[in-house]
């Protein structure tokens, strides 16, 4: 048991012995390595020292040069600046010995000119005395003053002078009238030719375009109720035919035809066509129309440069591109007599920039918004003293029908410019013309009508149709106001064949859920 102890106690010791040993050895075996370590890093930074001194030498050497090379370039560039300076201070100095020189000669020829003009003084004191001892002889041998004589001179020049100056006026008015008349014609031709355009007449319909033939029947809808809608709406009468990808909208008023087009257009583009749509489309595209027509005015009235125009004015000259006057597009006709003008007074010297304004306004009366009896000359002349446009211009537009007398002479060149733009060849329709006016009689006719909200004719006349509003009028009312119509246009107007009188009466209740 002793020695099992012993043996035991022995090994615990041999063990210890052996783990302290170890460790010992691990330990200094670490040291060792990393001391090693060290001194490898010591060495690299050494290395890496030197590598970086080194750069640092040529870094610095590098700008060294850099900065000689500056130096050297500024004193090289200021040694020659320095030169220039030296030049031009030279050159400033001769300059200066120069102008003293002249300076002296001026000097001198002044003192020169001074004796001179003593000398001249003197010599004309004595000329004047002369003269004089010469005109005291002459009283004394003629027997009459020097204001005598000089008045029965001046009597008999001026004498002479009438004679002649009547001889060369006589001749000079037969030469005027021999040449007037051939100046004039050249002045008008050359004006003409310089503002040549072509014409194309405005009809009564429109043709919309439709790629399927499908959509007539949507557009004509159910029984013909989306194609009655449009109708009432727009005022334009609606031609749906056996024309393959086509509808006509005919109606004698542009702006109409234009909503209807439009409208169309929106429709088929949505997809969605029913009566309610349909009134919805036609009043957002009225105002749309509206907008297009001041954006047209304002757009014509910067191309040609007219400034200071009063913003109702824009509207109406923009409009005009929604009207035609026997055929011929008024905006055009309007257009085309404002560079007739503006040419033809800057030919006679007079200034064209009236001349253009005027004749862009001239028939601004025939799209004034009242429905007045005076001729468009002179409501146009009224709309243009209201919004305060220069007289000339004013008496050029009222005068230019010889409604009221011409006051300047921009008045005659706009009254020639529009009968030249008006008498091409092609250029206007008189039976178009007719046919416009009697539908708008036809219209004002049934307007006239208490209860009457809107008047559509169409069919090329042949067809009145009568919006009443349906709180004013009754069913039975309708018919009395249809009667009624029929003989008033009997009796009142000049048609052909036979008009249809159409009233309709629509009532509606509308409420809102919140």
């Amino acid at each position: 048991m002793g020695n099992i102890l012993l043996i035991i106690g022995v090994s615990i010791v041999s063990i210890s012995l052996g783990v302290i040993i170890s460790s010992t050895l691990r330990r200094r075996s670490l040291i060792k390595k990393n001391q090693h370590i060290i001194k490898e890093a010591k060495a690299e930074a050494e290395m890496i020292k030197k590598d970086k001194i080194l750069e640092a030498k040529e870094k610095f050497l590098q700008l060294k040069t850099e900065h000689e090379k500056f130096i050297n370039d500024k004193n090289s560039e200021i040694s020659n600046r320095e030169n220039r300076l030296k030049q031009k201070e030279n050159s400033f100095s001769q300059k200066m010995e120069d102008l003293n020189k002249k300076q002296k000669e001026v000097n001198h020829l002044k003192t020169s000119l001074n004796n001179q003009l003593e000398l001249a003084n003197k010599k004309q004191s004595e000329l004047e005395k002369a003269h004089q001892q010469q005109i005291e002889q002459l009283q004394i041998i003629s027997g009459i003053s020097a204001a005598e004589a000089k008045a029965q001179l001046i009597e008999s020049l001026k004498v002479k002078a009438q004679t002649e100056a009547l001889a060369s006026i006589k001749d000079v008015v037969e030469e005027a009238k021999l040449t007037a008349a051939i100046e004039a014609k050249k002045i008008v031709i050359e004006t003409i030719q310089r503002n040549a355009t072509e014409y194309a007449s405005e009809n009564c319909v429109s043709v919309f375009n439709i790629d399927d033939d499908e959509i007539k029947g949507r557009i004509i809808g159910r029984e013909g109720r989306n194609i009655r809608a449009l109708e009432a709406a727009t005022g334009v009468e609606i031609i749906v035919d056996d024309t393959p990808e086509a509808i006509i909208l005919s109606a004698f008023d542009p702006i109409r035809r234009e909503v209807a087009r439009l409208s169309l257009h929106k429709l088929v583009s949505d997809g969605r066509i029913h009566p309610a749509r349909i009134e919805e489309v036609v009043a957002k595209t009225k105002k749309q129309i509206e907008q297009e027509i001041i954006e047209i005015g304002k757009r014509t009235t910067i191309d040609y440069g007219i400034h200071g125009i009063h913003h109702e004015l824009i509207r109406l000259v923009g409009k005009m591109k929604y009207r035609s006057s026997y055929g011929q597009n008024l905006l055009q006709h309007s257009k085309e007599v404002s560079d007739l003008a503006a040419a033809m007074a800057s030919e006679l010297g007079l200034n064209p920039k009236i001349a253009k304004r005027a004749g862009l306004l001239h028939d601004i009366g025939k799209v004034a918004d009242s429905d007045s009896e005076m001729p468009h000359a002179l409501l146009g002349m009224k709309l243009a003293e209201k919004y305060k446009e220069k007289p000339e211009v004013c008496n050029a537009i009222g005068a230019h029908h010889d409604e009221v007398e011409m006051t300047n002479l921009i008045s005659p060149i706009v009254q020639a410019c529009d009968a030249i733009s008006g008498a091409r060849p092609g250029a206007r329709r008189e039976v178009a013309e007719s046919y416009i006016k009697r539908l708008n009689n036809l219209e004002e006719l049934a307007l006239s009508y208490p209860g009457v909200v809107k008047t559509y004719a169409i069919q090329a006349g042949r067809e009145l149709r009568v919006i009443v509003g349906s709180e004013k009028i009754s069913d039975q009312e309708t018919e009395q106001l249809s009667f009624d119509l029929s003989q008033k246009i009997q009796s009142e107007m000049t048609y052909p064949g036979q008009i249809k009188i159409t009233v309709i009466r629509e009532t509606r209740a509308v409420n809102f859920a919140k």
